[in-house]
């Protein structure tokens, strides 16, 4: 294809030999001008692409003045390097006002919560739902992320406190909202600490308290074995494995080993491992059972899957018992969790040192089973005493005469 001069002197175009543009050759037009001394030539773009003579004419005209005057760009290329760069920079514009017009609720139910069912547990991820659809939604959902100030989450705290509900659970809620903060802050949403950090949480003292008596719990698991088998079975393994519901729930049989007495707990709370230790009653329940395949769960619901929550059946027992009887402190009422607390309980009564304690809880700290510190003073006691009568036995066997010193040798 051979250049064709136009009419207008730097304009020349080609014709394409076979593409039509109407009735015409498709045009490709090309302008040649003098920049530094030298001649530049640029192609434009073709006629099917738009492009008249009279654009091309334009354009040329438009960068010959530029070249006179110093002022924007003086070639085609430069011209085209700042037209995207506009385009660019509009582009992230409005890409960033669309992100900032994404509501705290729009995030949680697109994005949040489709990840965490990915990497929690089902029931996490079913109560952190509860809680955002029952507090967090009300104050903070239909609002975008920029404009979420701690003032909406001091009115959160004070809609959670004035409906009675507990400061752990007032913890729970912004530790809920806190991680929906910072995954949008990583997508791009926010770029400041979430709002959380600037309102004072209330105090929590919801350390469990309360610990069965040794006929309260044979009362407890007598009456609990009369409504259901397997609640029963729960019962016991917590009460001397020190084991918690969830961990109970997802046992497989891989898990348990009757040779040595072990029951390896894969899912424990904060993702860790440990193992616990049967009790001769707990080996007994779990050699009675029919043992399935290594990757079956050990206790199953009615439809052979996974139990995920707990019966009534327990609470009705306490209930009959009248263990909460006129308990008001929820601290001191007995729970499914009270049968793991008197576990750790009975075994610093027994003697046991903390530090065991702590490792057959699975506690992440010791501060954790300082709590029970109490409860293992009359052991200290004993053990001062056994160290009283050892100085005093070996005091009695060494007496020392001193003989009396003659007062003439002074």
């Amino acid at each position: 294809m051979k250049y064709v001069k136009s009419k207008h002197l730097g304009v020349r175009y080609k014709e394409h030999p076979t593409r039509k543009h109407g009735v015409n050759p498709d045009r490709y037009f090309v302008i040649r001008y003098q920049l530094n001394g030298k001649t530049k030539q640029e192609g434009v773009g073709w006629a099917s692409d738009k492009w008249t003579e009279g654009r091309v004419i334009e354009l040329l005209t438009e960068l010959k003045k530029n070249i006179r005057t110093g002022e924007g760009p003086r070639t085609l290329a430069e011209k085209r390097e700042l037209e995207n760069s506009r385009r660019e920079k509009e582009q992230q514009s409005k890409e960033k006002q669309e992100r900032e017009a994404i509501t705290f609720g729009q995030y949680f139910t697109e994005t949040y919560l489709p990840t965490a069912r990915l990497t929690k547990k089902q029931g996490t991820c079913k109560s952190e739902e509860i809680y955002f659809n029952g507090w967090i939604r009300p104050v903070i959902g239909d609002n975008p992320f920029k404009n979420i100030m701690p003032l909406q989450i001091e009115k959160l705290k004070q809609n959670l406190l004035k409906a009675g509900r507990s400061p752990r659970t007032v913890e729970y809620i912004f530790a809920i909202v806190r991680q929906v903060w910072n995954m949008a802050a990583r997508d791009g949403l926010v770029d400041r600490k979430c709002p959380t950090a600037e309102v004072k949480k209330p105090k929590i003292s919801n350390n469990r308290q309360r610990f069965l008596s040794r006929e309260e719990a044979d009362k407890l698991l007598d009456d609990v074995k009369d409504r259901s088998k397997q609640t029963y079975q729960f019962c016991l393994v917590s009460l001397h494995c020190g084991l918690r519901a969830g961990e109970i729930f997802n046992l497989r049989w891989i898990d348990i080993n009757l040779d040595d007495g072990t029951i390896f707990i894969a899912d424990g709370k904060g993702e860790k491992y440990r193992y616990a230790y049967m009790t001769g009653k707990i080996k007994d329940m779990f050699s009675a059972m029919n043992r399935g395949k290594p990757e079956e769960f050990v206790f199953k619901n009615r439809k052979g899957g996974k139990v995920e929550r707990l019966s009534n059946c327990f609470q009705r027992s306490v209930k009959h018992l009248g263990l909460n009887a006129g308990v008001t402190d929820s601290r001191q009422k007995v729970v499914f969790h009270t049968l793991r607390h008197t576990f750790a309980s009975w075994l610093v009564e027994n003697g046991t040192d903390l530090y065991i304690v702590q490792k057959l809880m699975g506690h992440a700290s010791f501060a954790m089973v300082q709590r029970y510190s109490h409860l293992g003073e009359s052991t200290l006691q004993a053990a001062v005493k056994r160290l009283d009568n050892v100085i005093s036995r070996r005091q009695g066997s060494e007496v020392i005469h001193i003989k009396e010193a003659d007062s003439n040798e002074y």
